[in-house]
């Protein structure tokens, strides 16, 4: 009987210095971001009647992540105790979203299954969303294919490439966010444009 409970002792105690090995050495959590869409869509004086449906976008793994990706040269890593508040997909499509919704100039869109009468599908494919380090300076980057999918017919109405680049400040975590999300709101107002002129 002694020896069971001196058993269980050891084995509560020997877990115990495992949570707080494990704790020691994780570090305090990572600070998480979230990112903004453009308030209104200047520039765009034409509507549409058309019901858009937006999948989420395509990425290679380095990129389906929450982590904000750092390219230096050849080389990507990941920049500390960052995160956004959801993988990079669902973002960039709850941002792009509300940037239609913001325009107000779309008779509506919206996420797969949420039962719209869709006309057009917007596939967007995320190639660069990242911060590009140059020792100490560096610069926001995104770039993004789309492509206008008539959900009629199956035919791609329109293609482009959109790209934006934008300066960073100081090589600090609220610096490179804000760099990165003015890179977005450029991409998405250019989105939007783009999108209800071709439907």
């Amino acid at each position: 009987m002694a020896t069971r409970t001196l058993r269980r002792v050891c084995a509560t105690t020997l877990l115990a210095l495992t949570v707080v090995g494990c704790s020691l050495f994780r570090g305090p959590p990572p600070v998480t971001y979230e990112l903004t869409a453009p308030d209104s869509i200047p520039q765009l004086r034409s509507g549409t009647a058309a019901q858009i449906m937006i999948p989420e976008p395509r990425a290679l793994k380095a990129l389906d992540t929450e982590r904000v990706v750092v390219a230096s040269g050849p080389t990507i890593s990941y920049y500390p105790d960052v995160q956004l508040a959801d993988r990079l997909p669902k973002v960039f499509q709850a941002k792009a979203i509300e940037a239609f919704e913001q325009s107000k100039r779309a008779r509506a869109v919206g996420l797969p299954g949420e039962g719209l009468s869709i006309d057009y599908q917007l596939l967007i494919e995320i190639r660069s969303f990242q911060f590009v380090s140059l020792g100490g300076s560096g610069f926001g980057r995104i770039e993004i294919s789309a492509k206008i999918l008539n959900d009629r017919n199956g035919r791609v109405v329109a293609t482009k490439t959109l790209t934006s680049q934008t300066e960073v400040v100081s090589d600090d975590a609220p610096h490179v966010v804000a760099a990165v999300n003015t890179a977005l709101n450029e991409v998405l107002v250019e989105l939007v444009r783009w999108t209800v002129g071709n439907v």
